[in-house]
């Protein structure tokens, strides 16, 4: 039987004899570890302190359902229902306020650059917490920094709920930003080690049901609420499901096994740099546009100040012993490889989720409650998939739904990319339901592939990193995606426009059509000379506008492509061990 890691200060030989009553000795362990011919090595046997974890793509060959003994079936099961609660409020908070911006304006007397600041704060905060969220767990202890977390994100809802000014609507969303990042990273940590290896790809199939539906029905549940109550509503909801899920956490869930708490003094100067490099890069990411990118001062020294204070990050993290996050399990191919896919697939999910309901509002005249309508079958698809993905998983290595979740994606977006003013409901629809399903085969794989390659103790750390790559590819996404629609929509009306001259036979018989048309309704032949002009000129307006959101569905189509060279860097691991030890669970 694979040896099991010594914890320091832990009590280690009841915990090893326990740990193998509870697995039995014909598990098939070694399926659980990445395969020697991967290029990753074997699992780590023998001792270790915690400071030093093994970064091999071995490393998660070594829980062996740790925490999981301390926790019966039914408990584990309202804890993964308690952490949902969470994760839903955190995701769903993200994209529901978008929609009440307008109302909020109107009450508080903002301007449109102002009120953005609302979703600005919030964003930023919560990138700044998720890196931290594997320190702070093991310095609070992860049942009282997640029910905590839960808590402070519970009140600053209620108090944004009563805000009176922009200022402090703004103030209370930075707080609600720092309370959610627990929600999801710490969540998903614990379900890591609540649960046994052999559950984990459903279960985290389950808790992917709400990372990627969340985003695409936000919109539509916070405009229902904004139009039948009011905008504080979207606020007031939170409390009752956080004052559930708070007392669930605290009462059910335990501390890890697998975390003490940081030794040395309290990294402040590490916690200081990262605040203020995330910070200014999200700062960069969110306005950028807006500011004209680097024709503005403001942009460059936010840029300026980012890469400094981030390199010095960097470089401070990995000269200490003790650091606040721990970028040392970067040299893990595997969680590498995932982390970065992470970024790629939050390019494409938030990246699509902002083009596509601009382009069905802007192009086909969609109302914003029927454009959140059209991509609510996407992600109803990725609901009904991630099922059947979990439990391919345990017979599948998760490289390979990376690639064919990679190569659907591509798929659906480069359909997307002939869209027309004519296209019909299917030509929307289909495209749509197989991105559903593509990000449903890469959003669970990847979360398995890049997290069961660590060790007990680097994953509660570990789900920071891969959680904030995504939410950056995200903002990364949205601001190239708003930039290149500003830019080349501008460039393609141009370069169509300079057609409608009267050199050009097509563009003059095109507009002698047109004014016979208008004559015939009783226009005069100066006005309908003109009025003939400005239909034509029409055209060109929603063709070059067709053509710039084509080309951005060619963009997120491009970036999927990435997901297939990946393959060969992610470890050879199956989700779950090949043959099932006797219930002990």
């Amino acid at each position: 039987m694979a040896s099991i890691v010594t914890l320091k200060g832990a009590k280690t030989e009841p915990r090893q004899a326990q740990l193998q009553e509870k697995v039995g000795e014909n598990a098939d362990i070694e399926s659980l570890a990445p395969d020697a011919s991967s290029g990753n090595g074997k699992p780590p046997s023998g001792g270790g302190p915690p400071s030093k974890p093994p970064t091999g793509g071995g490393g998660g060959g070594i829980n062996l359902d740790g925490d999981a003994v301390n926790y019966t079936p039914v408990t584990r099961w309202i804890v993964l229902f308690a952490v949902m609660l969470g994760t839903l409020l955190e995701i769903l908070d993200s994209s529901i306020v978008n929609v009440s911006l307008p109302q909020m304006m109107g009450n508080l007397g903002a301007t449109i650059n102002e009120i953005g600041w609302v979703s600005t704060g919030y964003i930023v905060a919560n990138v700044i917490v998720l890196p931290l969220t594997g320190w702070l767990s093991a310095y609070f202890g992860r049942r009282n920094y997640l029910t905590g977390s839960i808590i402070l994100f519970t009140i600053a809802s209620f108090l944004c709920g009563h805000s009176n000014t922009l200022n402090e609507l703004v103030g209370f969303r930075v707080v609600q930003g720092m309370g959610g990042a627990a929600l999801l990273s710490s969540a998903q940590s614990t379900l890591m080690e609540v649960f046994p290896r052999r559950q984990l790809a459903m279960v985290q199939a389950i808790f992917s049901v709400g990372v990627v539906f969340a985003p695409t029905v936000g919109p539509t549940l916070g405009g229902f609420i904004t139009d039948t109550l009011s905008w504080p509503w979207i606020f007031y909801v939170n409390i009752p499901i956080g004052i559930a899920a708070a007392f669930l956490v605290f009462t059910f869930l335990k501390d890890s096994t697998f975390q003490t708490k940081p030794k040395g003094r309290i990294d402040l100067v590490g916690i200081a740099l990262l605040a203020v490099g995330l910070g200014c890069l999200q700062g960069v990411l969110e306005k950028g546009n807006e500011e004209g990118w680097f024709g503005s001062n403001l942009i460059i020294g936010l840029a300026l100040v980012s890469a400094i204070t981030l390199y010095s990050f960097i470089v401070w993290e990995l000269s200490i012993e003790f650091p606040a996050v721990n970028l040392r399990v970067l040299k893990n191919s595997g969680f590498t490889t995932g982390t970065l896919m992470a970024m790629v697939l939050g390019f494409g999910l938030y990246g699509g989720n902002f083009i596509m309901p601009v382009f069905l509002q802007n192009v086909r005249g969609f109302s914003a409650t029927q454009a959140g309508m059209a991509l609510f079958p996407g992600g109803v698809a990725t609901v009904i998939a991630l099922p059947f993905i979990g439990k391919a998983l345990g017979i599948i290595q998760p490289r390979y739904l990376v690639v064919a979740g990679s190569a659907l994606c591509f798929y659906a977006f480069w359909g997307l990319s002939y869209l027309t003013i004519q296209s019909g409901g299917t030509d929307i629809y289909l495209p749509l339901i197989y991105r559903g399903i593509g990000v449903g085969m890469l959003f669970l794989p990847l979360t398995l592939a890049a997290l069961t390659s660590l060790t007990p103790q680097e994953i509660p750390g570990g789900t920071g990193l891969f959680n904030l790559a995504r939410q950056l590819g995200g903002s990364v996404g949205i601001a190239f995606l708003a930039t290149y629609v500003d830019g080349h929509s501008t460039v393609v009306r141009s370069q169509l426009g300079g057609a409608i001259n009267p050199f050009n036979p097509i563009a003059v018989a095109r507009i002698n059509q047109l004014q016979h048309l208008f004559i015939s309704r009783g226009y005069g032949s100066p006005a309908a000379h003109i009025a003939a002009i400005k239909s034509l000129q029409g055209v060109v307006i929603n063709q070059a506008a067709v053509l710039t959101y084509n080309g951005g569905f060619q963009i997120i189509a491009a970036c999927f492509l990435v997901g297939i060279p990946a393959f060969f860097f992610f470890p050879k691991i199956l989700a779950a061990p090949k043959s099932v030890p006797s219930e002990a669970h």
